[in-house]
């Protein structure tokens, strides 16, 4: 199953991606599909528009959030050794929530009032978003050179999530009702929230923060050994810690900017990488689990639509029915199954 693994997930991949291209809220046939890709055109500009400008970077947006995500909770489940650990974790996502919060609840969608230029719309909220996952991250790595226990880390980014929640509740409670709608809407989680243009700056800080994964694959597999293990074996736990806190941030913090907050991915699709493996080798479960999100985040996007409608449900209502019963799982065998050694 090991040898034939990596093939089935990079056919899935691609059966999902061209899935994702033809199946949509708005029928458009496969061959008109075909013909736009090549760009030969099709009978309406509209099925042009459709694939080109939404489609497209939806899938692509897909693959590059669901690894990003799937990545991060793999690093941090490892780093922490608990299989509960993901990307919200350390509150950095929290941290572009609050971000959003006070750009859409206090200050109505624009950073005008804060720089000498109007930033409003959709780019203050990336901008705000991202701000706020790195003040978050900062704090971490701060604490992360303050704080030796992994555990106690864990702990510290638990209890500021907490209190980035608070101010947004509490942004929540003075903010008008249509402002409040905004950022719920927000909090939904969209891949189609990329545009073509964005696509492109998205792409390249996702694979930045994936190349950055590949190369930790050696200390990771000397931390399934423990940190004292890890440190006869020469690895320099500390700064491995430092790098991965900043990988998973950095991944994290530029998904949750894009995308939203989404659930489940970054804490379900490392189990189903690791059950489908039967390994915590990091050599072969990196990579596992990098095409095991691109294809959930995928199968997802085909599921938010509801089929014989045009109704398109929010991408964290979907995220659920897959990952919830991986976590449950995980928790009811928890037992039965050896995650790190």
């Amino acid at each position: 199953m090991k040898n034939w693994l990596f093939p089935i997930l990079t056919a899935l991949l691609a059966l999902l991606f061209v899935g994702s291209l033809v199946y949509g809220a708005v029928f458009i046939p496969p061959s008109s599909v075909v013909d736009i890709l090549l760009g030969k055109g099709a009978e309406r500009q509209s099925w042009v528009n459709i694939v080109l400008q939404s489609r497209l970077p939806q899938a692509v947006t897909a693959i590059m959030a669901g690894s990003s995500l799937a990545v991060s909770g793999l690093l941090l489940q490892t780093l922490f050794r608990n299989p509960l650990a993901g990307p919200s974790i350390l509150g950095i996502s929290d941290g572009a929530n609050l971000g959003v919060a006070a750009v859409m609840l206090y200050f109505g969608g624009s950073l005008g009032r804060l720089a000498d230029w109007p930033i409003s719309g959709y780019p203050a909220i990336i901008l705000a978003a991202f701000a706020g996952a790195c003040v978050i991250l900062v704090i971490i790595l701060y604490f992360s050179t303050k704080v030796r226990n992994s555990v106690m880390l864990l702990i510290i980014g638990i209890m500021i999530g907490y209190l980035a929640s608070s101010c947004i509740s509490i942004l929540n409670f003075y903010a008008t009702a249509d402002r409040v709608h905004s950022y719920v809407m927000w909090g939904m989680g969209n891949f189609a929230a990329v545009s073509l243009e964005q696509l492109p700056l998205f792409t390249v800080c996702t694979l930045g923060g994936l190349f950055l994964s590949i190369l930790l694959i050696k200390p990771l597999n000397a931390l399934l050994l423990g940190e004292m293990y890890a440190a006869n074996l020469g690895i320099r736990v500390n700064r491995v810690r430092l790098y991965i806190l900043l990988c998973t941030g950095l991944l994290t913090a530029v998904t949750t900017a894009f995308c939203g907050p989404i659930s489940f991915i970054g804490l379900a699709v490392p189990h189903i990488a690791r059950l489908a493996l039967g390994s915590s080798n990091h050599k072969m479960l990196l990579p596992v689990t990098l095409l095991t999100g691109a294809c959930v985040a995928l199968l997802c996007n085909m599921l938010m639509v509801v089929p014989g409608t045009n109704t398109v449900l929010p991408l964290n209502a979907v995220t659920p029915l897959i990952g919830a019963p991986v976590i449950i799982y995980v928790i009811v065998n928890r037992k039965n199954i050896h995650y790190f050694n």
